[in-house]
């Protein structure tokens, strides 16, 4: 059956000819609505990602306009066709890996650009980085080479580097040296700075943000132009050798390009979806999150989100670690990484899954400063969680609404009390029985007493006096509601700076004059 589309370009959404396709729209539509009556709303707002009543979509589409890159109406009956873009590369190619891979790139610059919102700038320049790639990926390593290309040999060089961890300047040394073994003409960078830059067209770039000296602010957004600290007043740089030089710089991973990548290729999207198969049958086992009851609470408060099992669950952890590998030398680095938890457990804990989104420098640790240092990507996560991104689907070759959610932080005690606000010390330590923690002071130490309140009410350790002398019949601390923890964080004063001088950070020591010292 052909379909006529052509309305859906008309600009005047008040003309006959706009009505009579809409109306026909729905006529068409009406027959694949599911069990509630709901389709897919392709409006520009919903794109696909909502299920709506039938009147519901032709007000949608009347307010915000028809998705014109909805093309093919797979989820309104019509059957899937390959994009254009699917076949940019000869068929006796595509065995080759980094066919595969820019093949997969392809269908990500034709919606977004390579790492770019929707805009027909980030197109055109997705499309011509992707051209450049092509092309390169054709080009002969030497004249006469038919064994491997430039671009397939370099990214191989470059995966090794990472392997076995080559400085830089080895690297340099390692071009040069091949760039002298193979024959004249070759076309292979001669250090690793070209290199990089080559690579770059494959996306998945990082952001440098310059921080205060004291951790106040970040110089980003509406502080981007400002010169020195707006709580502080420090500079924000430190003059070396007469040039500029920030006193941090926050690396900064953007998270909605990695999640693009990993459902754009056509190996990993298949495994996005594992969580609602993969369920245990066995009420008494966990194997995954997702037999969890924070999983399951969730899904049962937002309905929405669930029902799109492509949405993505996410978690957190970070901690501090000294990247030089001297623990003589005091320097601390927090790498904040997200782990997806939509793929089978034995994925989700390996390497690719394990996505670094921040890289928060030294030298001394962000502690309860580190919300500073989390901005963008807590800001990236309210936009997933609210808007969500257009992705493409490497698997259905369709183009869907994603979401996402952060369910859980995986933290040792001290980074959980960074994380939270929430001391890891003192008489309330413990995050889960709050204020009701039951500690003692003994000595000088803080402990914590009052275990056996968790054993049955008729338990025989509970008569016994040998713990603390008496006898114990008190009941567990009650959990806290949502609301509960809500209405503390209402009553959390606003954050001040601690590392200033000015603020309560330490002052540094005099240094002593000549007649002082020993």
């Amino acid at each position: 059956m052909l379909i006529d589309k052509s309305w859906i370009f008309i600009k005047n959404r008040l003309s006959e000819e706009f009505w009579n396709g809409l109306q026909g729209f729905i006529d068409y539509a009406k027959d694949f609505v599911n069990e509630e009556g709901k389709i897919s709303c392709p409006c520009k707002h919903c794109v696909n990602g909502q299920m709506c009543p039938l009147r519901d979509v032709k007000r949608h589409i009347f307010e915000c306009d028809f998705d014109v890159t909805y093309a093919h109406w797979v989820f309104h009956g019509e059957a899937p066709e390959l994009p254009s873009y699917q076949n940019p590369i000869a068929d006796n190619e595509l065995d080759d890996e980094m066919a595969a891979v820019l093949n997969d790139i392809a269908a990500e610059t034709n919606d977004h650009g390579i790492g770019g919102e929707t805009t027909n700038n980030t197109t055109d320049e997705g499309y011509s980085q992707y051209k450049d790639l092509l092309s390169e990926l054709h080009t002969e390593l030497y004249p006469g080479c038919t064994n491997i290309s430039s671009l397939n040999f370099l990214v191989k060089l470059m995966h090794l580097k990472v392997l076995y961890k080559w400085p830089n300047e080895c690297m340099d040394l390692v071009l040069k040296l091949l760039k002298d073994a193979l024959p004249d003409g070759s076309n292979l960078p001669t250090s690793h700075y070209e290199s990089k830059k080559k690579l770059s067209k494959l996306g998945l770039g990082y952001q440098n943000i310059h921080a205060c000296k004291y951790d106040c602010v970040l110089f980003w957004k509406s502080n981007a132009d400002l010169q020195t600290c707006p709580i502080c007043n420090t500079s924000r740089w430190k003059n070396e050798r007469g040039e500029n030089v920030p006193w941090k710089v926050l690396r900064y991973f953007p998270l909605k390009d990695r999640l693009r990548r990993l459902f754009v290729s056509r190996h990993t999207s298949k495994e996005m979806t594992w969580h609602q198969m993969g369920k245990s049958t066995d009420p008494d086992v966990m194997h995954h999150p997702v037999d969890g009851k924070e999983w399951k609470e969730f899904d049962e408060n937002y309905p929405n989100f669930a029902s799109e099992p492509r949405n993505v669950r996410l978690g957190l952890s970070t901690d501090g670690f000294n990247p030089f590998g001297n623990m003589s030398l005091s320097y601390s680095m927090w790498p904040v990484v997200v782990i997806v938890y939509n793929i089978p457990p034995w994925l989700c804990t390996k390497d690719p899954y394990k996505l670094l989104t921040l890289l928060i420098p030294g030298p001394s640790s962000p502690g309860k400063d580190i919300d500073v240092f989390l901005r963008p990507l807590i800001d990236e996560l309210k936009e997933l969680w609210s808007e969500g991104i257009v992705v493409h689907d490497g698997a259905t070759n369709t183009r869907f609404q994603m979401w996402a959610a952060l369910l859980m932080t995986i933290n040792d005690f001290p980074a959980r009390s960074s994380l939270s606000g929430w001391s890891g010390q003192g008489y309330y330590a413990c995050p889960t029985c709050n204020v009701d923690t039951p500690s003692m002071r003994i000595t000088s130490k803080t402990c914590y007493v009052g275990h056996r309140s968790w054993l049955p009410i008729d338990h025989v350790l509970r008569k016994n006096k040998k713990f603390n002398g008496r006898i114990e019949k008190s009941t567990p601390p009650k959990r806290k509601s949502t609301q509960d923890i809500l209405e503390q964080l209402r009553n959390v004063p606003p954050r001040v700076p601690r590392k200033h001088e000015d603020y309560g950070g330490k002052k540094r020591k005099r240094k002593r004059r000549q007649h002082e010292l020993n």
